[in-house]
């Protein structure tokens, strides 16, 4: 299955633009705010909650990014206008975290303020191996600074994730998605679901509370095994799961009384992120290419 996963990445440049965007519109909201906002209705109304997220991180000037962050006020306004159940999820780089550090702190905190008002709450995404450091010290200034309403990402296939958790308050875990050299990141699909299962044991043994977003059968399992037997409270942990990738499972976990939060991107970058997200992990690859199958047959 892997090698089919991967030959369907390679062949991703040679696929026209319209079929990109027909396989990828089950995965991604679409280019307005408006999509977003009805895929969040959605969800809700299957008790499910969200993380919108704003694709747009590919910016090069100062005003690029205070234009980014400024669409995330836009999401905030509507989110809290609907009465929707969801949080957002932003990426440092877009806030111009390459241009500017001073720069990015003010977008990033500008929002999280805003968030704060409205009730709501701030996840910041990690991105490649080269932000890390400045990632992790921009998140533990702010939650120094008493901004209590923002999480962060770590990914399980760094060797370091397991030093970083220490002390971190509000964690999402995935296994992370970026090609990284193996003196940094574990290589092997094992060694990966083993770091996974790690972080996850030591983020609820520090009382961290724990976003588990995979889609991983394994690790889901495992992830119920870790909180049922550390007596983890309904409230202390959810499970996260990408928009389109397995809904029937996630309805399984809404149905068993667990929290289950759906990324939802969406914007007029929608091609750049889903060729690169596909490229990135050719294991979503798979599950679209199986699902858009399955439902062709289905028809």
């Amino acid at each position: 299955m892997a090698l089919l996963d991967r030959a369907i990445v390679r062949l991703l440049p040679a696929v026209p633009k319209p079929i990109v965007q027909r396989l990828s519109s089950r995965y991604i909201a679409g280019p307005d705010i408006d999509d977003a906002i009805r895929v969040v209705k959605r969800l809700n109304a299957k008790g499910k909650l969200a993380t919108v997220d704003v694709l747009g991180e590919e910016i090069s000037s100062a005003d690029e990014a205070r234009a980014l962050a400024g669409q995330y006020d836009d999401v905030l306004a509507r989110i809290d206008d609907e009465g929707l159940d969801a949080n957002i999820s932003v990426k440092l780089t877009g806030f111009g975290l390459e241009l500017d550090a001073d720069l990015c702190r003010e977008n990033l905190e500008a929002v999280v303020l805003d968030a704060a008002a409205r009730g709501s709450f701030v996840r910041i995404d990690m991105e490649d191996s080269s932000t890390t450091d400045r990632t992790l010290a921009l998140y533990r200034e702010l939650r120094g600074a008493g901004h209590q309403n923002l999480g962060v990402v770590l990914q399980a296939y760094l060797r370091r994730t397991i030093d970083d958790l220490r002390g971190l308050e509000n964690v999402r875990l995935c296994k992370g998605i970026y090609v990284e050299p193996s003196e940094i990141a574990y290589r092997e699909y094992d060694a990966v679901r083993a770091n996974f299962v790690r972080c996850l044991e030591a983020l609820v043994e520090q009382g961290s509370y724990v976003g588990i977003a995979t889609h991983d059968e394994h690790l889901i399992v495992e992830a119920l095994r870790i909180i049922s037997e550390a007596g983890v409270a309904r409230d202390r942990y959810e499970f996260q799961m990408l928009l389109g990738v397995r809904p029937d499972r996630a309805d399984e976990l809404v149905a068993q009384g667990h929290e289950l939060r759906v990324y939802v991107p969406y914007g007029t970058q929608w091609y750049e992120y889903s060729v690169r997200r596909l490229q990135e992990n050719p294991k979503i690859a798979g599950y679209v290419a199986g699902d858009t199958v399955r439902r062709v047959l289905r028809r």
